[in-house]
């Protein structure tokens, strides 16, 4: 190609991924349609169609990369198709499996105006308003849950970065030299990090990410129900610091994955004072809960962490990803993350200068999380989260009492919006080792019979040795009839695997 061939070919560029507005418009109300029909029809079909690794890779298949394009209508039918059949809805009102809720309808739209956008939210000159609406929407999430208005925070994609950026101010304002500048390398002590042994694994990455190791963590044992033993949490680090470590930091659980425990935070609150730590609240799942007027005096207390992590993409229902971290002192995070090199020519002088979220955080280009989030507030308000929260606690309840009425479900615990159980049939031996040998084998098996058939999904839980069934309620969908049909699908498939197994005994 000749220069003037050159030229007119950028003069009259044609950019394959190019739509008009005539285009756009035909393939995206196409889209809204089928998803619109989607949602309807969410809760007649199976929570999912169990098939295998190999089924579903059949149906991606091995094609090679492709060299030339294929329509967008029929591209985007196709393969709403591929995901609608072919998926596991947690916007189905029979998933509690997971701490993943149904994804609010404006929460979808957002997703797809803020695509639209398509803002880098790691500077405020990149994304003027998005930036502000971040801002307010980490604003109104803490007056939500009772935490200081006047916090600083960010949003983040989901509750493991939530907790690593709570670990990493910690980490840096409780380090009794300058850990950013010397690290970890020359530090004449050990650090140390307290948590219950039911917190989430998140922690093991932090530590081992983050220099300390996973020796540093001090898991502090915890009850049946999982509630920190704060005697046990005192003693070790009263040891500790006997034995020349640094205690550092202690994570409380406010909503433990298994069981949806709260900590004593109101009692651990008062130790980290006492001693000087760091209180960093994993709210992930549970910290929306403290909005309730209701809310146990624990969960209130998440008002006194140093920093906290949360999830909208939990109980406040937005499509993933959206996670958040809270830090009542607004400058532990640029104290934490803050770097300003040449190329970073981001004005942060004037009466009121901007916020760079890039400063805040792990990472420089963001993408525009907090518009769903923001969007969702504003179209139901606060009152309307704290109804549906309630009831979603509430249903939970309902279905620890449908278990109990049932000879052959046993209720073991049921926090905020999780219920565990197990199925025991009658006639099971009075050899308390058998039993608990059997029960176990026997649930893990109903739990993948529960699964498969498709009409309900769950999870599991262990409490000290004990395998157990485990809902999690965290979705607008659900209703009674869904948890009441729960014990009667349990007891039928649990007669089917009991019987079963002890033939093969």
């Amino acid at each position: 190609m000749d220069n003037e061939d050159s030229r007119k070919g950028l003069t009259n560029r044609n950019a394959p991924l190019e739509m008009s507005g005539t285009e756009f418009r035909k393939v995206g109300y196409q889209l809204v349609d089928e998803i619109a029909t989607f949602l309807e029809t969410l809760p007649d079909r199976k929570v999912v169609e169990t098939q295998s690794v190999t089924e579903i890779k059949s149906l991606v298949g091995d094609a090679p990369l492709p060299q030339a394009g294929t329509d967008a209508t029929g591209l985007l039918k196709e393969t709403t198709k591929l995901l609608a059949d072919h998926s596991l809805f947690n916007g189905h009102p029979s998933f509690w499996g997971y701490v993943t809720s149904s994804a609010a309808p404006i929460g979808i739209l957002g997703d797809f105006l803020a695509s639209a956008m398509n803002q880098n939210v790691g500077a405020w000159q990149l994304s003027p308003v998005a930036t502000e609406i971040e801002l307010q929407t980490i604003s109104w999430i803490a007056e939500f849950i009772g935490y200081p208005k006047d916090c600083g925070g960010l949003m983040v994609s989901g509750g493991n970065m939530a907790n690593f950026v709570g670990f990493l101010a910690g980490r840096k304002s409780r380090s009794p030299w300058d850990i950013r500048k010397e690290g970890l390398q020359n530090a004449d002590t050990s650090l140390r990090v307290y948590c219950s042994d039911a917190t989430h694994t998140w922690v093991h990455k932090a530590a081992d990410l983050f220099g300390l190791g996973t020796d540093a963590i001090r898991w502090i044992p915890s009850d049946f129900n999982q509630h920190m033993d704060v005697e046990k949490l005192e003693l070790q680090i009263r040891a500790d610091l006997e034995l020349g470590f640094t205690p550092l930091l202690v994570a409380a659980s406010a909503g433990t994955v298994a069981t949806g425990a709260v900590d004593p935070i109101e009692r651990i609150a008062d130790l980290c004072e006492k001693h000087d730590l760091w209180l960093h609240v994993d709210g992930a799942y549970g910290a929306m809960a403290a909005a309730l007027p209701e809310a146990h005096e624990d969960l209130k207390a998440i008002g006194r962490a140093d920093s906290v992590a949360l999830d909208p993409h939990k109980w406040l229902y937005a499509p993933l990803e959206a996670g958040c971290t809270l830090v009542r002192n607004p400058q532990d995070l640029p104290d934490t993350f803050s770097f300003h090199p040449d190329y970073y020519q981001f004005d942060l002088e004037g009466d009121q200068p901007p916020t760079n979220f890039y400063e805040l955080g792990l990472q420089n280009s963001r993408g525009f999380r907090a518009l769903k989030v923001w969007l969702a507030f504003k179209q139901v308000g606060a009152q309307a989260f704290i109804e549906m929260i309630r009831q979603d606690i509430l249903l939970a309840q309902a279905m620890k009492a449908a278990i109990n009425d049932h000879a052959e479900l046993e209720a073991l615990t049921c926090h905020l919006s999780i219920t565990t159980f197990r199925y025991v049939p009658e006639d099971l031996s009075d050899s308390k080792d058998e039993q608990v040998v059997y029960l176990n084998q026997l649930n893990e098996n109903l739990l993948t019979r529960l699964q498969e058939e498709g009409k309900v999904f769950v999870s599991n839980a262990v409490l000290h040795e004990v395998y157990a069934l485990r809902a999690c309620i965290v979705n607008f969908r659900t209703r009674l009839t869904h948890v009441e049909a729960l014990p009667h699908l349990v007891v039928r498939i649990g007669k089917q695997v009991d019987g079963k197994l002890r033939n093969n005994i």
